[in-house]
């Protein structure tokens, strides 16, 4: 490819670049990888199709690999006309095109089950026990509409690199290996020391990068085996260990930067990862779970870090969302549970009621919840036992409802606040269909339960006179009805009443202005790379960065916590034209 070329990678030319000098470190072709990765970013734009980029590479990957797992044109048709959806159900009924099965293949290039490139020498079989090649089941049809994704508040980032140490702790991972990155940016013309602390609680600038498990992932179109595949059970898109050759194809067509190539032996050894013994609740057998060589529905190994010769990146914790540690662990990944200011939300994003869908339709909302430091309903009962519970001033001065966070000035405001939560929550209190825990849920219910002690005392929360002294309504007329000659009419209390009568609740806009008065307006979102087509499925709230942004100096330095920066290092300390995704 000329140096004149422009570049086709929205990391720039620079990345490219180095993405071509990586794989004429292998022993494929390069050319080849790099026209297929230039191609399968076509293919998501929508400039090319999915069965024309088969049929243009056919040969090609035929005569590199001896193999080629990828659907033929007609099986993309065949699926097409069934609307069966992802590459991996065509997979069921198609076995791959040439003389040697996949298997043969990989054995005949000294890899299957030993995934090595010659360059760097054979390395040693993991025990066999741990994955095949085996196709899975066809997807569940009960799961089709089931997504795993995220939702992320940069504004909410503090930079402290939990969820980084996280992964890296859950995966044993190797120094340097970070499939989960946080970066701080600056615009044009702005350095380390023009950023701030941001109101929502984080620091300005923060981008938090996971891989974006793309609907329409470019690197799995350019997997001759199909290593790389997408679970049509969940979405997420994940590398078969046991039949990846390392070919790198899969690095050179993500838009995003987030894969890695295991280089050398782990550096932790498989006989010294902790036992499942030591993770797993007590109730769930050891040895129906595998931490790190794992064997999935479809008896593909997925989890956990790679062996020598084989790419990796994040996975979402396939482990989790299978239930294998446990039922109460699905809908919870590794770097959410480390969170401390609770900036990632992840769940089933086709489902309005998950986690990662309720932050991101009322950001103010979710960062409220994620703030407040509620008091327990038992500990709400026990201060109101001897207070007059049906008169709020006596409920506000039996409740401290000021202790629930820094910004609230006052017992009215908390309340009212935790009345407005409710008003404002569509699926208050419930959990996705798919996940066995969330924490935005379990919030929700905490306010529930307490607003429900508040009301078995006695003290109406549904009447004007309360919300409106907690700004959730406006005040009740008070003017005393008179007769025609200026004596109090006999029918003032049924006026009265029937004013009662004509209230129509809370205002759902107070309700809201409180909550935005507590944690802020919504801020802007996006997805990174919208616009190419790839469907990601991490949806961002705060600054994009711009495309001439660069990476500087975040508030927690990598190696204070005994991790390695390796993108600064492979980037020169800045990111290349094209942005830092």
């Amino acid at each position: 490819m000329s140096a004149d070329d422009e570049s086709f990678h929205p990391l720039g030319k620079e990345w490219e670049s180095e993405l071509e000098t990586m794989l004429d470190d292998t022993e494929y072709d390069s050319d080849l990888g790099m026209e297929m990765a230039q191609d399968a970013m076509r293919v998501t734009k929508g400039e090319l199709s999915e069965a024309e980029f088969h049929e243009k590479y056919h040969e090609d990957v035929m005569d590199e690999f001896g193999v080629d797992d990828r659907p033929t044109e007609e099986a993309y048709e065949a699926a097409q006309q069934e609307a069966k959806g992802t590459v991996g159900r065509m997979l069921d009924a198609f076995d791959g095109d040439g003389d040697q099965s996949r298997r043969e293949t990989m054995k005949k290039m000294g890899v299957g089950a030993a995934v090595g490139l010659s360059a760097w020498g054979a390395s040693a079989a993991p025990d066999a026990s741990f994955g095949s090649t085996q196709e899975g089941d066809a997807a569940d049809d009960d799961n089709d509409g089931l997504q795993w994704g995220m939702t992320i508040d940069l504004e909410r980032c503090d930079g402290c690199l939990s969820c980084v140490s996280a992964c890296s702790e859950e995966n044993q991972l190797d120094q340097g290996v970070n499939w989960m990155y946080v970066l701080r940016h600056a615009e044009d013309g702005q350095t380390a020391d023009d950023l701030g602390n941001h109101p929502a609680g984080g620091y300005e600038n923060m981008l938090v990068r996971p891989c974006q498990h793309c609907t329409d992932a470019p690197c799995e179109k350019v997997c001759p085996t199909t290593a790389r595949h997408t679970r049509d059970e969940d979405g997420l898109v994940l590398t078969d260990y046991d039949v990846c050759i390392g070919c790198r194809y899969c690095q050179v067509a993500c838009p995003y930067g987030v894969n890695y190539f295991q280089w050398d032996e782990p550096d932790v050894a498989y006989e010294d990862i902790p036992s499942e013994s030591d993770v797993l609740p007590d109730d769930l057998d050891p040895e129906d779970a595998v931490y790190s060589e794992y064997d999935d529905m479809g008896d593909r190994w997925v989890d956990g870090r790679a062996p020598r010769g084989v790419m990796s990146k994040c996975t979402m914790c396939p482990s989790h969302q299978d239930g294998r540690r446990g039922d109460e662990m699905v809908g919870m990944t590794a770097c959410e549970s480390a969170c401390p200011p609770g900036a990632i939300q992840f769940g089933n994003v086709n489902d309005s009621a998950s986690d990662p869908e309720k932050y991101a339709s009322n950001p103010s909302r979710g960062r409220t919840l994620e703030r407040l430091s509620l008091p327990s309903a038992d500990e709400v009962e026990e201060e109101l036992e001897d207070a007059d519970g049906d008169d709020l001033e006596a409920v506000l001065d039996a409740v401290s409802f000021d202790g629930m966070g820094d910004d609230l000035v006052d017992n009215e405001h908390g309340l009212g606040i935790l009345i407005a939560l409710e008003i404002t929550g569509e699926h208050m209190g419930e959990m996705g269909e798919s996940e066995g825990t969330a924490n935005l849920a379990d919030y929700e219910q905490q306010v529930l339960d307490i607003l429900e002690v508040v009301e078995d005392h006695g003290l109406d929360l549904g009447s004007q006179e309360v919300l409106a002294d907690l700004r959730l309504a406006d005040a009740p007329e008070e003017e005393e009805a008179e007769d025609e000659n200026g004596d109090e009419d006999e029918n003032g209390d049924e006026d009265e009443a029937e004013a009662e009568d004509d209230f129509e609740g809370p205002d759902e806009d107070d309700a809201q202005r409180l909550i935005e008065m507590f944690a802020g307006t919504a801020p802007s979102s996006f997805k990174l790379l919208e616009d190419f087509g790839t469907n990601p499925n991490i949806h961002y709230l705060g600054n994009e960065p711009g495309p001439n942004a660069e990476q500087v100096e975040g508030p927690v330095a990598y190696d204070s916590l005994e991790l390695t920066d390796n993108r600064k290092d492979v980037l020169d300390d800045s990111t290349v034209t094209g942005g830092l995704y």
